[in-house]
């Protein structure tokens, strides 16, 4: 009876690790998301800064807490849109800080020209403050919301003008000082924290078959973009075939047979990898196994027991026009997986790169990253998504700066009105390769109302990467 409840607590423990493996998956996959990690970072960062000032403020008499409102509304602007038009250090804090001048100097005016007004706040002294702002910020290029605030809060201040503007430069540099740490060593570096294929897919598994050279060295041009790269040949030898093409007898059999046909294809696959090398400055390995087929859970074992993390596979269609029962196989797995379709160039290099995205999310961002690693270096690389009426255009001008930004390089955006399809027939032949996804992540019944993408693609005059990202747990 003990070990009965031993052993269901240890089922209910296993239970709990892949959930929350799996939470932890969902959390990290959330937060991919540019939208959703400025969203948690304004969560986070504002209330501890603004909790940091208030520190200051109870310590020194000096601080004022009418710098609070602009602190927060400048503060939320910076971390919001970190790339936006405010956000640089100097706007920032110069604004602000011009503003607090510009209020403080027309209270003075007001004051010496006696419209203060009797005892409320100078209407004519607002008024002058918020043109003087106005002024300034425009003439300097501090063009803030937030200086408007500094500039109309410093008429509250009665006798502290002074140490109202010192606090105002003392708190906003420490705001920026930290959005500046936060921008330069977190958010232009989410790629290499954040992206999983920036710091992975570097162990490549290559199902030869009847795969043509091609497919190795796009595999070849992926892995050995980064120092941890390896890419590993793999082939399959059916032993009933090599029984029966051996016509030889040396009284071993069949054990012999099998292993004289691995031989053969092991010596095929190796002086392949040593070209390889060579070329690709990438470890490349062969390994060579005994089964009646290629099958996809062969692969995925294989890749498995060589620590590989990327698939790249040559295209095999079913009959029926949609991908095979083999690709599909790779497809229901943990591990990453492009499907390489040559049009027949039989390229060694790849100098220009096409990214067909739908959005700014995880299989766009795989997509980036792979053609970045094979592009040429210098080169830039494009990455275009379409839309089917102009009033989208803005949101999807966005979705491709948000995408972008995360990487180090050069690219171009495009937005095209046009169908898919249409695009890319249209544009193809100006590249080498063209990324699409693999429309995996999209609903049954959206694949029912538009077919995946690859599907149309058949006659494009470049070659085609479809790129699919695993189902981490």
């Amino acid at each position: 009876m003990l070990e009965g409840v031993r052993a269901r607590l240890w089922a209910l423990a296993r239970r709990l690790r892949r959930l929350e493996r799996r939470e932890l998956d969902a959390f990290l996959r959330w937060i991919e998301r540019t939208g959703n990690l400025l969203h948690l970072s304004v969560l986070v960062f504002v209330p501890l800064l603004i909790a940091a000032v208030t520190w200051l403020a109870n310590a020194s008499a000096a601080v004022s807490f009418l710098l609070f409102p602009p602190l927060a509304s400048g503060t939320y602007t910076l971390f919001a849109d970190p790339e936006g038009t405010y956000a640089t250090p100097s706007t920032f804090v110069g604004g602000m800080t011009v503003g607090a001048l510009c209020g403080w100097l027309a209270l003075a005016l007001a004051t010496t020209a006696g419209f203060n007004g009797g005892s409320g706040v100078s209407a004519s002294g607002a008024a002058l403050g918020v043109f003087f702002t106005g002024v300034c910020t425009w003439a300097l290029d501090l063009e803030e919301p937030a200086a408007f605030s500094t500039s109309l809060l410093v008429l509250l201040t009665g006798n502290a003008q002074l140490a109202y503007v010192l606090g105002i430069i003392v708190s906003s540099t420490f705001v920026s000082v930290t959005f500046v740490i936060w921008r330069r060593h977190f958010y232009e570096q989410r790629a290499r924290y954040l992206y999983g294929t920036t710091t992975g897919d570097d162990h490549v598994l290559v199902p030869m078959g009847d795969a043509d050279e091609t497919v190795a060295r796009f595999a070849a041009a992926i892995a050995g973009a980064h120092d941890a790269g390896k890419v590993v040949l793999f082939d399959v030898v059916d032993e009933t075939d090599a029984e029966q093409r051996d016509d030889t007898d040396d009284g071993h059999g069949k054990s012999t047979s099998v292993e004289r046909a691995a031989g053969n294809v092991a010596r095929q696959l190796e002086s392949l990898s040593a070209d390889l090398e060579t070329t690709y400055d990438v470890p490349c390995e062969a390994v060579v196994a005994a089964a009646p087929d290629q099958s996809a859970s062969l692969v995925l074992r294989t890749a498995r027991q060589q620590n590989c993390d990327l698939v790249v596979t040559p295209y095999d269609e079913h009959e029926s026009g949609g991908l095979s029962s083999f690709i599909r196989g790779l497809f229901d797995s943990e591990i990453d997986v492009i499907v390489f379709r040559s049009n027949g160039t039989r390229r060694r290099r790849w100098r220009n790169s096409l990214v067909a995205v739908r959005g700014a999310g995880d299989t766009a961002r795989a997509m980036v990253d792979f053609a970045i690693r094979v592009t040429e270096a210098g080169r830039a690389v494009t990455v275009s998504t379409c839309i089917d009426d102009e009033s989208r255009r803005r949101t999807a001008e966005s979705a491709l700066a948000d995408l972008v930004d995360a990487f180090s390089g050069r690219f171009e955006t495009h937005v095209a009105a046009a169908s898919v399809e249409t695009y890319l027939t249209r544009v193809a032949p100006r590249y080498d390769v063209c990324f699409v996804g693999s429309s995996t992540d999209r609903s049954a019944a959206s694949r029912f109302v538009s077919p995946p993408t690859f599907r149309k693609l058949s006659d494009l005059e470049s070659d085609v990467a479809i790129v699919h990202r695993g189902r981490h747990r």
